[in-house]
């Protein structure tokens, strides 16, 4: 017997091209409505009742196209950057906003690598020169990249790609960056320096940083006056890191040998103050501009959206603060966490003023807040009317008064890792507990001090009653007149023996009037009956 139905397949909009393998990917479980090339009109009339939209970097995703999509649930960049969402407006309303933030590595770091090659070689000039007919051997000598000393700003992915390439050329790499601890700098063979010794004595200086409010400008005159005579400066990173502005008059001056730009403050842009200027050779933002970088941008975002139209916690969504990477430990518990959260809502019949989540075990020494997130989430889910999502629960947490507490506590009993959830309701402390097992897949493993290992499946029955004969067999009777089968049974006693708990997990919805039925039969004490995702 059975009364589930089919989920009804999600509506997204694809507003900017992506790789067939990424369509492909979002067609499997979704409507995909192909609106490349459309104007803006269209695609704001087309988000009615639309789940995700895909863009890339043309369309501007602000609050009216955001406040267009009622039902959107998750919008995806196919790309690094995401200077076109508002990300503000979409936190707002419980949009999840993911992008691709490795796809285009490999091809920013290989641009830089040509513009870097391009000025030491001045190739640009010496193209343009030839083009016009003069034949100026000696007019474009160029520079080794050999013994010369580069300095990184910034570190990370594609920083981390421009070192170990230079390195091949036999250059002397230093870098900036706060967040890189020395030992893995040392591993990659990079001297790790404070800002302004790297501008100091860097011969080449390439930026890898994101802009924020703290990178802005960051290279203005100022900070290049401190800079070698003949300084040569390469941006594939954001516009608005370099001030063009003085970058040109250093330029012009002679403090600065060359310069190589692939990025400017206002994009799209035929106007710079650098165009003019010989020894700069510029690209229109060129570094994600191959064929595999977009391929795979596309294939990554299509997942991402996925998986959060499934409602998975994407660990690589823009706007949600997960803390350190999660770790493949962590995240079967993910989905584990939200199942609890919901058990406790019901079982508690109601939220608590504090919400505390305890990573018990092996899962003490990892992040606790992604886990804490996945259970506020699943808390909220069952105390709601509207929908709840990762991004907007701390919002709606907050409107309710719900504040959450993360614990780690590395000693548990029987299991290797337990997550527990507890908080008072209705002056009274409600606890549910569960672990992730390899054969049984997520199981509730307790309920206040009842002591129960019950896997968990979509209908689920808590039943407490008296811990006397026949009350296991009336509940089982009653479920098999029904014809509803059981698909596992466990039965804890209390600690203190004044009762049993029976866990049952159902092969099928069971209406409000059985489960009346059951809270009548003799020797019961209470039932909660439970959906789960």
């Amino acid at each position: 017997m059975s009364n589930d139905t089919a989920q009804p397949r999600r509506k997204v909009i694809v507003a900017e091209a992506i790789a067939e393998a990424g369509i492909s990917t979002l067609e499997a479980e979704c409507d995909v409505i192909d609106l490349v090339g459309a104007d803006r009109s269209t695609v704001l009339a087309s988000l009615g009742d639309a789940a995700a939209l895909i863009v890339r970097s043309a369309t501007q995703v602000d609050r009216e196209m955001i406040e267009a999509g009622p039902f959107l649930e998750v919008i995806g960049r196919a790309g690094i950057g995401v200077d076109n969402i508002d990300l503000d407006a979409a936190t707002e309303h419980g949009v999840l906003v993911v992008n691709a933030p490795n796809a285009n590595t490999i091809s920013a770091a290989e641009h830089t690598m040509a513009l870097l090659l391009a000025q030491a070689r001045r190739v640009a000039e010496a193209d343009h020169s030839l083009r016009e007919g003069r034949w100026d051997r000696k007019l474009f000598q160029g520079m080794e990249l050999h013994g010369k000393t580069l300095g990184i700003l910034g570190l990370g992915k594609i920083g981390t790609l421009v070192a170990q390439r230079a390195s091949s050329f036999g250059m002397h790499i230093i870098a900036y960056d706060p967040y890189i601890s020395p030992e893995r700098a040392r591993r990659l063979g990079v001297v790790l320096l404070p800002l302004d010794a790297v501008f100091a004595t860097a011969d080449v200086l390439t930026v890898h940083l994101p802009r924020t409010a703290d990178t802005e400008n960051i290279i203005n005159a100022e900070s290049i006056a401190t800079m070698k005579d003949g300084v040569r400066i390469i941006n594939v990173a954001r516009g608005g890191i370099v001030n063009e502005a003085d970058l040109a008059d250093a330029l012009l001056s002679g403090k600065c040998g060359g310069a190589a730009v692939d990025v400017f403050d206002t994009e799209p842009t035929t106007d710079s103050p650098l165009f003019g200027i010989p020894q700069v050779t510029v690209t229109p933002h060129l570094g994600a501009s191959t064929k595999e970088a977009q391929d795979k941008a596309g294939i990554a975002v299509a997942h991402a959206v996925a998986e959060a139209l499934t409602g998975q916690l994407v660990l690589s969504a823009v706007n949600l603060d997960l803390g350190p990477t999660v770790s493949a430990e962590v995240k079967p518990f993910l989905a584990l966490a939200e199942q609890l959260g919901r058990i406790f809502v019901v079982h508690a019949k109601g939220l608590p003023s504090e919400l505390v989540v305890t990573a018990k075990g092996h899962l003490a020494h990892e992040p606790v807040r992604p886990l804490a997130l996945s259970a506020l989430k699943g808390a909220l889910a069952g105390a709601s009317d509207g929908a709840v999502s990762y991004v907007n629960a701390p919002l709606i947490a907050a409107a309710k008064g719900v504040t959450v507490v993360e614990e780690a506590q590395p000693d548990v009993e029987d299991y290797q890792s337990v997550i527990r959830l507890s908080g008072f309701v209705g002056g009274r402390e409600r606890t549910v507990a569960g672990t992730f097992m390899s054969r049984k897949g997520a199981v509730l493993v307790g309920i206040d001090d009842y002591a129960v290992e019950v896997p968990l499946t979509h209908h689920m029955l808590l039943v407490r009653n008296d811990d006397s004969p026949g009350c296991i067999g009336r509940v089982g009777t009653y479920l098999g007149d029904l014809g509803h089968n059981i698909a596992d049974m466990v039965v804890g006693r209390s600690s203190n023996g004044t009762g049993a708990m029976m866990g049952i997990a159902l092969e099928a919805v069971l209406d409000a009037a059985s489960v009346e039925g059951i809270r009548g039969l003799d020797g019961i004490a209470a039932v909660r009956y439970i959906e789960l995702p």
